[in-house]
Protein backbone atom coordinates (compact mmCIF):
# COMPACT_ATOMS: atom_id res chain seq x y z
CA UNK A 1 0.00 0.00 0.00
CA UNK A 2 1.16 3.51 -0.81
CA UNK A 3 1.68 5.90 2.04
CA UNK A 4 3.09 9.40 2.42
CA UNK A 5 3.39 10.67 5.98
CA UNK A 6 3.65 14.30 4.94
CA UNK A 7 6.98 14.81 6.69
CA UNK A 8 10.06 16.57 5.32
CA UNK A 9 13.59 15.22 5.26
CA UNK A 10 16.83 16.95 4.42
CA UNK A 11 20.07 15.66 2.97
CA UNK A 12 22.69 14.40 5.37
CA UNK A 13 24.77 11.41 6.30
CA UNK A 14 22.12 10.14 8.71
CA UNK A 15 19.12 11.60 6.90
CA UNK A 16 18.16 13.59 10.00
CA UNK A 17 15.84 16.58 9.43
CA UNK A 18 16.96 19.98 10.63
CA UNK A 19 13.43 20.73 11.81
CA UNK A 20 10.67 18.66 13.38
CA UNK A 21 9.72 16.05 10.77
CA UNK A 22 6.24 15.52 12.13
CA UNK A 23 4.98 19.07 12.54
CA UNK A 24 6.23 20.94 9.48
CA UNK A 25 5.01 21.27 5.91
CA UNK A 26 7.07 22.48 2.96
CA UNK A 27 6.14 23.11 -0.66
CA UNK A 28 9.79 22.44 -1.54
CA UNK A 29 9.12 18.74 -0.99
CA UNK A 30 6.41 18.78 -3.65
CA UNK A 31 8.66 20.48 -6.17
CA UNK A 32 11.53 18.01 -5.74
CA UNK A 33 11.72 14.79 -7.82
CA UNK A 34 9.58 12.20 -6.09
CA UNK A 35 10.94 8.87 -4.86
CA UNK A 36 9.43 5.92 -3.01
CA UNK A 37 10.82 3.28 -0.65
CA UNK A 38 9.66 -0.17 -1.84
CA UNK A 39 8.92 -2.93 0.65
CA UNK A 40 7.81 -6.42 -0.33
CA UNK A 41 6.19 -8.81 2.12
CA UNK A 42 6.28 -12.53 1.42
CA UNK A 43 2.77 -14.01 1.54
CA UNK A 44 2.79 -17.62 0.45
CA UNK A 45 -0.54 -19.24 -0.31
CA UNK A 46 -1.64 -21.22 2.72
CA UNK A 47 1.11 -19.84 4.98
CA UNK A 48 0.63 -16.09 5.46
CA UNK A 49 2.54 -14.31 8.23
CA UNK A 50 0.79 -13.03 11.34
CA UNK A 51 -0.37 -9.45 10.94
CA UNK A 52 1.44 -7.93 13.94
CA UNK A 53 4.66 -9.76 13.09
CA UNK A 54 4.46 -8.44 9.52
CA UNK A 55 3.99 -4.88 10.79
CA UNK A 56 6.89 -5.14 13.24
CA UNK A 57 9.13 -6.70 10.61
CA UNK A 58 8.33 -3.91 8.13
CA UNK A 59 9.18 -1.26 10.74
CA UNK A 60 12.50 -2.95 11.47
CA UNK A 61 13.22 -3.24 7.75
CA UNK A 62 13.01 0.53 7.36
CA UNK A 63 15.44 0.96 10.25
CA UNK A 64 17.83 -1.66 8.87
CA UNK A 65 17.99 0.20 5.56
CA UNK A 66 18.45 3.63 7.16
CA UNK A 67 21.32 2.32 9.29
CA UNK A 68 23.02 0.38 6.49
CA UNK A 69 26.41 1.72 5.37
CA UNK A 70 25.24 1.63 1.76
CA UNK A 71 22.54 4.20 2.63
CA UNK A 72 24.90 6.65 4.34
CA UNK A 73 27.77 8.95 3.43
CA UNK A 74 29.23 7.87 0.10
CA UNK A 75 27.43 4.52 0.07
CA UNK A 76 25.94 3.21 -3.17
CA UNK A 77 22.36 3.87 -1.97
CA UNK A 78 23.07 7.14 -0.15
CA UNK A 79 22.14 9.53 -2.96
CA UNK A 80 18.84 7.73 -3.56
CA UNK A 81 18.06 7.95 0.16
CA UNK A 82 18.88 11.67 0.21
CA UNK A 83 16.74 12.31 -2.88
CA UNK A 84 13.88 10.37 -1.30
CA UNK A 85 14.09 12.33 1.94
CA UNK A 86 14.21 15.65 0.08
CA UNK A 87 10.73 14.97 -1.28
CA UNK A 88 7.67 13.40 0.30
CA UNK A 89 8.58 10.33 2.34
CA UNK A 90 6.64 7.72 0.43
CA UNK A 91 6.64 3.99 1.15
CA UNK A 92 4.85 1.33 -0.87
CA UNK A 93 4.25 -2.22 0.32
CA UNK A 94 3.67 -4.97 -2.23
CA UNK A 95 3.26 -8.72 -1.80
CA UNK A 96 5.02 -11.65 -3.44
CA UNK A 97 5.18 -15.43 -3.29
CA UNK A 98 7.02 -18.24 -5.01
CA UNK A 99 8.91 -17.17 -8.12
CA UNK A 100 7.84 -13.54 -7.57
CA UNK A 101 9.60 -13.54 -4.21
CA UNK A 102 12.72 -15.16 -5.64
CA UNK A 103 12.93 -12.49 -8.35
CA UNK A 104 12.50 -9.76 -5.72
CA UNK A 105 15.27 -11.29 -3.62
CA UNK A 106 17.62 -11.14 -6.61
CA UNK A 107 17.37 -7.32 -6.68
CA UNK A 108 19.59 -5.14 -4.47
CA UNK A 109 17.96 -4.86 -1.06
CA UNK A 110 17.80 -6.35 2.43
CA UNK A 111 15.53 -9.13 3.68
CA UNK A 112 14.47 -8.84 7.32
CA UNK A 113 13.06 -11.86 9.11
CA UNK A 114 10.40 -11.83 11.81
CA UNK A 115 8.87 -14.75 13.66
CA UNK A 116 6.64 -15.65 10.73
CA UNK A 117 7.16 -12.72 8.36
CA UNK A 118 9.75 -11.93 5.71
CA UNK A 119 9.98 -8.37 4.40
CA UNK A 120 12.49 -7.18 1.82
CA UNK A 121 13.29 -3.47 1.69
CA UNK A 122 14.90 -1.85 -1.34
CA UNK A 123 16.74 1.44 -1.84
CA UNK A 124 14.40 4.26 -2.94
CA UNK A 125 13.38 4.40 -6.60
CA UNK A 126 11.79 7.17 -8.68
CA UNK A 127 8.02 7.25 -8.24
CA UNK A 128 7.55 6.24 -11.89
CA UNK A 129 10.76 4.22 -12.21
CA UNK A 130 10.17 0.93 -10.43
CA UNK A 131 12.23 -2.13 -11.47
CA UNK A 132 9.92 -4.33 -13.55
CA UNK A 133 10.15 -7.27 -11.14
CA UNK A 134 8.78 -5.03 -8.38
CA UNK A 135 6.35 -3.02 -10.49
CA UNK A 136 4.45 -6.16 -11.49
CA UNK A 137 3.82 -7.17 -7.86
CA UNK A 138 0.36 -6.62 -6.40
CA UNK A 139 -0.38 -3.92 -3.84
CA UNK A 140 -3.78 -5.39 -2.94
CA UNK A 141 -4.24 -8.66 -1.11
CA UNK A 142 -2.23 -7.80 2.00
CA UNK A 143 -5.06 -8.55 4.42
CA UNK A 144 -3.50 -10.48 7.31
CA UNK A 145 -4.74 -11.65 10.69
CA UNK A 146 -3.24 -12.50 14.05
CA UNK A 147 -3.95 -16.11 15.11
CA UNK A 148 -4.10 -14.83 18.69
CA UNK A 149 -4.26 -11.32 20.15
CA UNK A 150 -0.71 -9.96 20.58
CA UNK A 151 0.67 -9.96 24.10
CA UNK A 152 1.24 -6.73 25.97
CA UNK A 153 4.31 -4.92 24.67
CA UNK A 154 7.55 -5.12 26.62
CA UNK A 155 7.84 -1.81 28.50
CA UNK A 156 11.57 -1.67 27.65
CA UNK A 157 11.08 -1.36 23.87
CA UNK A 158 9.59 1.43 21.77
CA UNK A 159 5.96 0.98 20.82
CA UNK A 160 4.47 2.15 17.54
CA UNK A 161 0.87 2.80 18.55
CA UNK A 162 -1.70 2.55 15.75
CA UNK A 163 -4.78 4.73 15.89
CA UNK A 164 -7.77 2.78 17.28
CA UNK A 165 -10.07 4.75 14.97
CA UNK A 166 -8.68 3.47 11.66
CA UNK A 167 -9.29 0.27 9.72
CA UNK A 168 -6.27 -0.29 7.47
CA UNK A 169 -5.10 -3.25 5.41
CA UNK A 170 -1.89 -4.83 6.64
CA UNK A 171 -0.01 -3.26 3.71
CA UNK A 172 -1.18 0.24 4.56
CA UNK A 173 -0.43 -0.31 8.24
CA UNK A 174 3.06 -1.64 7.38
CA UNK A 175 3.82 1.60 5.56
CA UNK A 176 2.51 3.65 8.48
CA UNK A 177 4.60 1.90 11.13
CA UNK A 178 7.58 2.22 8.77
CA UNK A 179 7.03 5.98 8.92
CA UNK A 180 6.82 5.79 12.70
CA UNK A 181 10.10 3.88 12.95
CA UNK A 182 11.75 6.47 10.71
CA UNK A 183 10.55 9.32 12.91
CA UNK A 184 11.98 7.52 15.95
CA UNK A 185 15.32 7.08 14.15
CA UNK A 186 15.47 10.79 13.35
CA UNK A 187 14.81 11.71 16.99
CA UNK A 188 17.71 9.72 18.44
CA UNK A 189 21.33 10.57 19.10
CA UNK A 190 24.09 8.64 17.33
CA UNK A 191 24.74 6.73 20.56
CA UNK A 192 21.10 5.72 20.96
CA UNK A 193 20.87 4.72 17.29
CA UNK A 194 23.91 2.48 17.67
CA UNK A 195 22.50 0.83 20.80
CA UNK A 196 19.15 0.20 19.13
CA UNK A 197 20.80 -1.15 15.98
CA UNK A 198 23.16 -3.41 17.91
CA UNK A 199 20.20 -4.84 19.81
CA UNK A 200 18.48 -5.75 16.53
CA UNK A 201 15.96 -2.88 16.56
CA UNK A 202 13.55 -4.34 19.12
CA UNK A 203 10.12 -2.71 18.91
CA UNK A 204 6.44 -3.47 19.19
CA UNK A 205 3.39 -2.50 17.16
CA UNK A 206 0.08 -2.34 19.00
CA UNK A 207 -3.27 -0.62 18.60
CA UNK A 208 -3.63 2.14 21.13
CA UNK A 209 -6.43 1.88 23.69
CA UNK A 210 -9.15 4.29 22.67
CA UNK A 211 -8.74 6.22 25.90
CA UNK A 212 -5.02 6.80 25.37
CA UNK A 213 -4.93 7.93 21.76
CA UNK A 214 -5.60 11.61 22.48
CA UNK A 215 -2.92 11.58 25.19
CA UNK A 216 -0.37 9.95 22.89
CA UNK A 217 -0.93 12.44 20.08
CA UNK A 218 -0.83 15.59 22.20
CA UNK A 219 2.14 14.92 24.48
CA UNK A 220 5.03 15.80 22.18
CA UNK A 221 5.76 12.30 20.89
CA UNK A 222 6.57 11.70 17.21
CA UNK A 223 3.28 11.29 15.33
CA UNK A 224 2.73 10.15 11.75
CA UNK A 225 0.16 12.20 9.87
CA UNK A 226 -0.84 10.47 6.66
CA UNK A 227 -1.51 12.62 3.59
CA UNK A 228 -4.64 10.64 2.79
CA UNK A 229 -3.76 9.49 -0.75
CA UNK A 230 -4.99 5.90 -0.22
CA UNK A 231 -7.48 4.03 2.00
CA UNK A 232 -7.88 6.63 4.74
CA UNK A 233 -8.57 10.33 5.12
CA UNK A 234 -5.69 12.64 6.03
CA UNK A 235 -4.88 12.45 9.72
CA UNK A 236 -2.89 10.91 12.53
CA UNK A 237 -2.10 7.21 12.22
CA UNK A 238 0.84 6.26 14.46
CA UNK A 239 2.32 7.63 17.70
CA UNK A 240 5.83 6.56 18.71
CA UNK A 241 6.42 5.97 22.42
CA UNK A 242 10.04 5.28 23.30
CA UNK A 243 11.17 2.31 25.33
CA UNK A 244 13.44 2.60 28.34
CA UNK A 245 16.36 0.56 26.99
CA UNK A 246 16.91 1.01 23.26
CA UNK A 247 14.92 3.98 22.03
CA UNK A 248 14.57 6.46 24.91
CA UNK A 249 12.28 9.00 23.32
CA UNK A 250 10.19 10.99 25.75
CA UNK A 251 7.96 8.30 27.18
CA UNK A 252 4.55 8.58 28.76
CA UNK A 253 4.04 6.51 31.90
CA UNK A 254 2.26 3.27 31.14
Amino acid sequence: MTSDPSVPGVPGDLGVPRESPFRSESSVRDEAPQFVLPLVVRIERGAPPARTDALETAARAVLVLLSDERARGDGEWAQAVRDWQDARIRKVVRRARGAEWRRAEALPGITVMGKSAEVRVFPPVPLDGWPKDLARLQVSGTDLDDPEPPAEADPGVPVLWLSPDLDMTAGKAMAQVGHGAQLAWWELSDEDRAAWRDAGFPLAVRTAPAGRWAELTTSGLPVVRDAGFTEIAPGETVAVEGGSRYCPLMSLGR
